[in-house]
């Protein structure tokens, strides 16, 4: 498994995810007191004898590795790299298998897409990280206009307030043009300034092309600016990378079952939200009650590190220094279905699409189905199984109202009609 995924740690919480490292995996795996049968039957180098042939005449430039060195090799590929080389030849294939990697890794992607955690690796190897101070980002785009709220700012005058500024709630810059204005190469190629972490780089909304909504945003901004409680744009996931600075999160699952944070207020289609109006007051206020709230998950993301914000998240972010970072949003496959729900059911609320865009679920279903038919017949048959959910439960709701009556009382039984 690649290095950067033992690297992982979790926010605090009232349970913690545990990451498990391949060997105690591998320990439940063989905890059996039977052998387990190989499922390409390859047997033990003392059956070689009466073998009617040895794969390692199939392994290619791989036949001249030792076993054990070949393991070790293939320990330090990343989960793609590791894909791409089990398809090469039947003795990688049953390499990376034997080493329980493939099985590994489709834990990981089950299992990560739900859950929040934080990576201290990929980051530090990005050309941004290692290159953009302030005096480097002064002088190459001190005169480039950047978004902060509603206002287009040339970056040395947005610096020149965040250094000086004493507001309660900061003016945050959030710019989603950043890769087109500042010509950034994203990727893992020469030159390359920053690229998606390969856990992350799975995102359904490629298809769309240039289609696709709004999805990377350059922030940056002084301490205590951030933002209010919030959910991703279109049911997506999300990671932030911070690159200067750190920042504090706090974050709740969202559900039909679950209220929304303590001191956020939800309309009953979820299209407004009303919360204190500074970050400030929210803390002074709600952070105590929040902190002790089922399902409250906290953690300061420090400078080099990235955080996964998984999709329906509840999150507020504030940064307890001044801050750079980059983050993307995107579409897992184990969120597909509530991406497609949120397209089709919530349209006055999408939003990041360009104006020639009119039906961004029929976009979306069109180019799904050409590239991946597959995937979006699994998509749209867990839509309608979350569909009949939320119907069955909605009925119980109604029934137990019709059964138990409906009136204001004072506790005591009475439930007279208050005048």
């Amino acid at each position: 498994m690649s290095p950067q995924y033992e690297h992982q740690r979790c926010v605090r919480g009232d349970g913690r995810y545990p990451f498990k490292r391949r060997d105690e995996a591998s320990a439940e795996h063989h905890g059996s007191t039977l052998v387990p049968i190989h499922p390409f039957d390859v047997k033990p180098l003392g059956n070689a004898y009466l073998a009617s042939e040895n794969i390692r005449d199939k392994a290619g430039v791989f036949a001249l590795l030792p076993d054990e060195l070949l393991s070790h090799v293939l320990e330090w590929l990343s989960p793609s790299s590791l894909m791409r080389v089990g398809r090469t030849c039947k003795k990688s294939l049953v390499s990376t298998y034997y080493l329980d990697l493939y099985r590994i890794l489709g834990e990981f992607a089950k299992e990560w897409a739900d859950r929040p955690f934080i990576l201290t690796q990929p980051v530090r190897a990005w050309r941004a990280y290692m290159q953009w101070s302030t005096d480097y980002l002064l002088e190459a785009y001190g005169n480039k206009d950047f978004r902060a709220e509603v206002v287009d700012w040339p970056l040395k005058d947005y610096w020149d307030y965040m250094e000086n500024n004493q507001d309660e709630s900061p003016l945050y810059l959030f710019d989603h043009s950043f890769v087109e204005k500042m010509d950034l190469k994203v990727g893992n190629q020469d030159g390359g300034h920053y690229s998606i972490p390969e856990c992350f780089e799975e995102d359904l909304f490629d298809v769309l092309g240039n289609q696709r909504p709004d999805r990377r945003w350059l922030i940056i901004g002084p301490k205590r600016s951030g933002s209010t409680f919030h959910k991703d744009p279109n049911a997506t996931s999300a990671w932030n990378a911070v690159l200067r600075g750190c920042k504090y999160w706090i974050m709740f699952p969202s559900s039909q079952a679950s209220m929304p944070p303590p001191g956020v207020y939800v309309s009953e289609d979820q299209s407004e939200v009303t919360s204190p109006l500074s970050i400030t007051e929210w803390l002074l206020e709600f952070h105590a009650e929040a902190r002790q709230t089922p399902g409250c998950m906290e953690g300061i993301c420090k400078e080099g590190e990235v955080l996964h914000v998984p999709s329906g998240w509840w999150h507020l972010v504030v940064n307890l220094e001044p801050s750079i970072a980059i983050t993307q949003n995107f579409v897992p496959r184990a969120h597909l279905a509530n991406a497609l729900a949120f397209l089709r059911d919530k349209p006055e609320q999408v939003s990041g699409f360009k104006n020639d865009v009119t039906d961004p679920y029929a976009l979306f279903v069109n180019k799904l189905g050409q590239k991946h038919p597959d995937l979006l017949k699994e998509g749209l048959t867990k839509l309608e199984t979350l569909q009949g959910n939320k119907k069955r439960k909605w009925a119980e709701v109604v029934k137990a109202d019709e059964e138990k009556g409906f009136g204001f009382g004072f506790g005591d039984g009475d439930d007279e009609e208050v005048p």
